[in-house]
């Protein structure tokens, strides 16, 4: 009898049938073959990232724990551990767009407490297509409504954000979740240590058919019709039920009384139970007749691959049953014995005295093919050989077009402004009124209408919330602090993804620098279209290739993260989109940099790289500009984030802000706003960059610093040993933002428009 062929929904290529096959030496039958297609999805298997990410620097002198768990750790010193990782939950929210943003914050949540660390804040990155756009509108009141309500029933503040708004994700928007906790590194719990003869016990929420096949079915296909009949892939969330699991969770961890924890998310049981095993190299046995359900009829198959949220598979230590049991009734959690940890490595499922399914859980779990995408990579780069450089970067000697990844000495000259360009550009009279555009654009306004739905005080642990730089966070009993950054460079990347992803990491790092945190690690988000086109492929490699250039050129590693592909809509992808969560030590908390306008007679310094352009930035957006060349200079980028270190570690420094969107016209208006205290300026003289260039002009490695006057020789000196070149732009004082001889503006008209930019946008009022 011939063997026959999964269906079509298991997702599975006919290579990937013949190799399980062959892992079992026999046909599975139809719950195997499900749960092989959840688990060898490109959602759980990272199938055509694998190898690229072990390129990826995971070792450093803060690293506790790095990639390979529910979340990666840095040491604080003390016996103290932060435990931190960044998720996506793309594709749900594009189907349901509020609860697919609630279960993506439930879901980062139940990572960092599955390590055994308290949660203290969240952070998140959007990106939405146009917001004028009314489906777009529905879809960010979705997502933000979600990320509200899940995070502020559980009660774990949201402290700092990204959002973008950009064409290519009106269809696909992205939809990313950073958790960020704090443990004792005594209390530290792995998915790897569960015992032959141990109980497992699944608490939480009951099993229901929502979310059955999610991780293979929704999240590893492009987007493009019969969303709707996707909508039941989609799970729904419950936080105050993840409080209690979150607390019930803690508890047994401080009583030592289990072994092994692993939260439900993508593939449910399936992953859960075959991570566990494949980790502890064990077996288990689990029936399914004694997991809790919510609906009537379910099948092997729909308990073994739901995934109904707030659920978490605990292994006990022997002897510890008891505790174990008492400690979910104490919080009114549904837990079930539903099996035990064997020695025969194998994962049986059985139906009472019915056995379903028997699979070596290393098959499901590690021996999932690796897919080496270079020469698709290759292709396309050959097929984009007859392109302009000049649109996407300098050319590298291995047939990139990036810019340099790192330089020595002083800047690289910049590129001049086409004269086509510099011929259309406005009149000189209008740039104040440009400047209040784009303080009021999406791009640029204030994000305080999306975050003030946040709970960010909720804990008392937020020192500086939302709106700077980075966000502060206090660590009760001690000193000193932490600082979180979360950041994307789509823009960038769309014309050179090593580019956008290498400035990616310098844009998050360097955000904790100017609140004067030294960067420890970082947990990466990469979004990328279909790695099965050429495109796609190279996109992806040129993705991680800028992660690890910018991560070795700044010393930080990686130690977590997460990888989401196939964000694409009938056949376009998205933009290339890393987005980089950092994380940075403030050794005493109370003099971190403050976010603030600084005093009147204060110096303003421009420090980093002045040498700007047009090309890639938010004022070339307005102008329907969108082109290259883009580059970084990631040594360059090394030496000013230790400048502006060392300059605060002296008490140097008064105020810090990044130069990004919008250049050095929005970073020098922004700092104004802060206090309402204006400022009197001229701009850096930079050979071939006209006024309107040096204001709006956007480059990588640029940081505005206020000073009292009497530092400025000590900064100076500093600036001059770090190899960093440094312009003394103004003085703070007055209400006007004067940048003489360009524009005069009235702080207040300022602050204003950019309070009031992104309501308008949206049609609402701020």
């Amino acid at each position: 009898m011939p063997p026959s062929d999964p269906p079509s929904e298991v997702g599975l290529t006919p290579e990937e049938v013949a190799r399980v096959r062959e892992l079992l030496g026999r046909d599975p039958n139809a719950l195997e073959w499900a749960m092989f297609g959840a688990m060898w999805s490109e959602h759980c298997a990272y199938k055509h990232s694998k190898k690229l990410l072990r390129t990826l620097p995971t070792k450093g002198g803060a690293v506790a724990l790095g990639p390979g768990e529910n979340a990666g750790a840095v040491d604080l010193g003390g016996g103290l551990l932060c435990v931190f990782k960044v998720e996506s939950h793309n594709h749900p929210s594009a189907i349901e767009p509020y609860q697919g943003a609630a279960t993506g914050v439930g879901g980062i949540l139940r990572d960092v407490f599955a390590m055994g660390a308290r949660p203290t804040a969240v952070l998140n990155a959007l990106f939405f297509g146009p917001p004028q756009d009314l489906a777009v509108r529905r879809t960010i009141g979705g997502v933000t409504g979600g990320i509200s309500f899940y995070g502020n029933c559980v009660g774990i503040p949201d402290v700092a954000g990204h959002i973008s708004f950009e064409p290519c994700y009106a269809e696909n928007p992205l939809v990313n979740a950073m958790c960020v906790g704090i443990a004792r590194a005594s209390e530290i719990r792995k998915a790897s240590g569960a015992r032959p003869g141990s109980a497992v016990y699944l608490v939480g929420s009951d099993t229901g058919r929502d979310g059955i096949a999610g991780a293979s079915l929704l999240a590893s296909f492009e987007l493009g019709g019969g969303e709707d009949a996707k909508r039941p892939s989609v799970q729904v969330g419950n936080p105050f039920l993840e409080k209690l699991l979150l607390e019930a969770t803690l508890e047994l961890v401080a009583a030592d009384a289990i072994e092994a924890i692993q939260d439900l998310g993508a593939a449910g049981l399936t992953c859960a139970s075959s991570e566990v095993a494949a980790k502890s190299g064990v077996g288990m046995r689990i029936d399914v007749t004694l997991i809790p359900r919510r609906a009537r009829g379910m099948t092997p198959y729909e308990v073994m691959l739901s995934e109904s949220q707030e659920r978490m598979l605990v292994v006990a230590r022997p002897g510890r049953e008891r505790d174990v049991e008492r400690t979910f009734s104490r919080w009114e959690l549904h837990g079930a014995r539903i099996g035990d940890v064997t020695a025969d490595m194998l994962l049986e499922i059985r139906e009472g005295d019915e056995l379903v399914a028997s699979l070596p859980p290393r098959a499901l779990a590690d021996d999932a093919p690796e897919y080496d995408i270079s020469d698709l990579a290759a292709a396309n780069r050959r097929g984009s050989d007859g392109e302009s450089v000049g649109a996407v970067g300098a050319r590298d000697p291995n047939g990139s077009r990036e810019g340099p990844a790192s330089t020595t000495g002083s800047p690289s000259e910049p590129h001049p402004p086409p004269a086509a360009a510099a011929s259309a550009a406005p009149t000189t009279a209008k740039i104040g009124l440009e400047l209040l555009e784009l303080l009021a654009s999406p791009a640029v306004a204030s994000r305080r209408l999306i975050y003030r739905t946040y709970d960010q005080m909720v804990g008392t642990d937020t020192v500086v919330g939302p709106g700077a730089d980075a966000a502060v966070m206090r660590i009760k009993g001690r000193a000193d602090g932490i600082a979180l950054a979360i950041d994307a460079q789509p823009r960038l990347a769309a014309l050179d993804p090593f580019v956008g992803a290498a400035a990616a990491v310098a844009e998050a790092t360097r955000n904790l620098v100017c609140m004067g945190a030294t960067p420890l690690a970082i947990t990466d988000c990469l979004n990328l279209g279909n790695p099965d086109r050429p495109k796609g492929a190279y996109q992806l490699e040129r993705t991680v290739a800028g992660v690890r250039a910018a991560c070795e050129a700044l010393g930080v590693p990686v130690v977590s993260g997460n990888v989401s592909l196939y964000n694409a809509t009938r056949g376009v992808d998205i933009w290339p989109t890393a987005v980089i969560g950092a994380v940075g030590h403030i050794a005493d908390v109370t003099k971190h940099i403050q976010p603030t306008s600084g005093r009147p007679g204060d110096i303003v310094l421009l420090v980093g790289n002045a040498n700007v352009s047009i090309g890639a930035s938010t004022y070339g957006a307005q102008h329907d500009r969108h082109e290259g060349p883009v580059a970084i200079d990631l040594a360059l980028e090394s030496r000013l984030q230790r400048l502006v270190l060392e300059a605060h570690e002296r008490g140097a420094i008064r105020a810090a802000h990044d130069r990004d969107a919008g250049g050095l016209g929005v970073a020098l208006a922004e700092i104004a706003i802060r206090d309402g205290i204006g400022m009197k300026v001229t701009l850096p003289a930079i050979r071939g960059i006209d006024k309107r260039v040096a204001l709006f002009g956007e480059a990588p490695s640029g940081i505005v610093l206020v000073i009292d006057p009497a530092r400025e020789p000590e900064v100076r000196t500093l600036a001059r040993e770090h190899g960093v070149p440094v312009w003394t732009l103004g003085a703070v004082g007055g209400d006007l933002l004067e940048v003489v001889p360009v524009l005069g503006m009235p702080v207040a008209s300022l602050a204003r428009a950019h309070a009031d930019g992104l309501g308008r946008a949206l049609g609402r009022t701020a």
